[in-house]
């Protein structure tokens, strides 16, 4: 019985993306190329790219799957899986590992317990890389929910995560 209704509820989660895709879909019909836009809003709407939505979007494109697919995965910003309930990007440009974001992004690892591109088993956080902030004067750089900090060091990290942890 439980499982039957845990079916039903994916099944209405699952139509209630089909139809916000359908939506945006909708937004860019006369729009030649719009597949990054498509992408774009669509994540912005369900916080990630869930994969039974992109042969939908291919077929809107007259696209193959496989070419949606690549794109979603060759962009770092396209997610496969929802995020955590907090984001945390660590800078991965020069400047800032020149500065030791290297061992910032380590301490991070450890300290969350996931890699880069990983949710801790919680769902609280989501540990991603970044290819510049556009703080390189103020290397390393981070941002905790998309707002920037400069300047940081583990100690720095581990006072932020104790700001906003559970």
């Amino acid at each position: 019985m439980k499982q039957e209704q845990g079916q039903q509820a994916q099944q209405r989660h699952e139509a209630d993306e089909l139809a916000a895709v359908q939506r945006i879909l909708q937004a860019h019909e006369n729009e030649p190329g719009a597949l990054l836009p498509i992408l774009h809003d669509v994540q912005d709407a369900l916080g990630y790219i869930p994969a039974h939505t992109v042969a939908v979007i291919a077929e809107a494109q007259n696209l193959s799957r496989a070419e949606v697919h690549g794109v979603v995965t060759y962009y770092h910003h396209f997610r496969s899986a929802p995020a955590g309930r907090h984001v945390i990007q660590i800078c991965r440009a020069e400047a800032c590992q020149s500065m030791g974001a290297d061992a910032l992004l380590a301490h991070a690892e450890l300290r969350l317990g996931c890699s880069a591109h990983g949710t801790t088993k919680d769902g609280a956080f989501t540990l991603e890389p970044a290819f510049c902030l556009g703080l390189c004067a103020s290397s390393p750089a981070m941002t905790l929910d998309e707002q920037p900090h400069a300047r940081m060091t583990p100690r720095a990290f581990d006072a932020l995560l104790a700001q906003v942890a559970p």
